[in-house]
């Protein structure tokens, strides 16, 4: 199956996505509607469950083969991917996990999602020094406002790999390659890229990302990469019976974790969860990540025009194509956004209403790639 069939493919389209035989789902920065195929994973694995031990029907096997599908998308090796739930926990438990002196200093933006500025920001409560990115624009983070902030008290660097209103993607390689000559750890909040650009971890230390959005998986069911050279500094900050080694579950007498990723999983797996999340691997790596990007590419260099053309604002209109993404932030003074935003929910279209630091509203459009011009037209025409 390729994108191109599911666009041309009703009949293909509604079957391995309900949602649209109902509604234009424009909404994928937030919380995305399972795939036929996610939701039927998780369905069989329940009722499977119902019939004997959970784990023993799923296996041990569903969870390595869901490790490497993981790790084969962001070119990372299974034994540095952990399987964990939300993005928040997975940044919290770097920002627990690392050992910081008191002149240390980590560098966040302040208008990311709270999920990768809050865990950072509580670093104060144990005498780290937060400082915020400045940048002009809202969410226009580029190369160079991050290395012209950084300085010899820098530890560390957290930025999300895409802005959540914005839209604005940033150059991780360019980033990363520079923290790491300096020895600066570079921690990645992946969400609102992972199944819909190519994120890779070449240059990354950490990255978290759950699966509800781009990578249409279930709530809770994520992934945090730890570079395998940095196990053994970032330190696990949950304990329990499966990242400590405890042979027929008798309790330890010392401390020793696993030798790998797994150090971070400290209990059972949250497996009905984590069915979902291999068939949504399973889905992204059958259509290309890539195909994926140039679709939503395709769809954004004609969305654009249109909506400048009708009088909207959209945030971050004139992103280069390395830097653009299909996450859309529209306003207008003279709009009464959240009536438009319940006028498209009237009419089975659903957006997401966002608000800035300074107060201003948006209405924001993330179309996946399955999502059809004639349904955005749609949109359009309410607009």
């Amino acid at each position: 199956m390729t994108v191109a069939e599911i666009l041309n493919n009703e009949d293909l389209r509604r079957e391995e996505f309900p949602v649209a035989c109902s509604k234009a789902f424009l909404a994928h920065a937030g919380v995305c509607p399972l795939p036929r195929r996610v939701a039927e994973a998780v369905a069989h694995a329940a009722l499977n469950s119902a019939a004997d031990d959970q784990e023993a029907v799923i296996g041990l096997d569903h969870l390595r083969t869901t490790r490497a599908l993981a790790a084969k998308l962001i070119h990372a090796q299974p034994e540095e991917i952990a399987l964990v739930a939300p993005t928040s926990l997975g940044l919290s438990m770097v920002a627990n996990g690392l050992k910081f002196r008191r002149t240390d200093h980590v560098l966040v933006y302040h208008d990311d999602f709270p999920a990768n500025v809050h865990p950072w920001m509580a670093l104060a409560n144990r005498g780290v020094e937060v400082r915020f990115l400045n940048v002009k624009e809202l969410g226009r983070i580029r190369a160079r406002d991050v290395t012209g902030q950084v300085d010899e008290c820098t530890r560390l660097v957290a930025l999300a790999s895409c802005h959540f209103v914005a839209g604005w993607r940033v150059d991780l390689a360019a980033v990363g390659k520079y923290l790491r000559e300096r020895k600066i750890l570079f921690c990645v909040d992946g969400i609102q890229t992972l199944g819909a650009f190519p994120t890779t971890v070449e240059h990354v230390d950490f990255l978290a990302a759950d699966a509800h959005k781009w990578l249409l998986g279930p709530l809770a069911s994520g992934i945090l990469y730890v570079r395998k050279e940095l196990q053994d500094k970032l330190a696990p900050t949950v304990f329990g019976w499966h990242n400590i080694r405890c042979p027929d579950y008798i309790a330890a007498d010392e401390l020793v974790f696993r030798s790998d990723a797994r150090r971070y999983e400290a209990g059972s797996a949250n497996l009905l969860g984590l069915a979902g999340l291999r068939a949504a691997l399973e889905l992204i790596h059958e259509l290309g990540v890539e195909n994926i990007a140039a679709e939503l590419m395709r769809k954004r260099a004609w969305l654009v025009p249109a909506l400048l053309a009708k009088g909207w604002n959209v945030l971050q209109a004139d992103a280069p194509p390395e830097s653009a993404s299909a996450i859309l932030a529209l306003w207008r003074d003279d709009a009464d956004l959240p009536a438009l935003h319940q006028r498209l929910a009237d009419h089975q279209i659903v957006t997401s209403l966002r608000r800035d630091r300074s107060g201003r509203r948006y209405l924001r459009l993330s179309p996946h790639f399955y999502n059809t011009d004639a349904e955005l037209r749609r949109a359009l025409e309410l607009l």
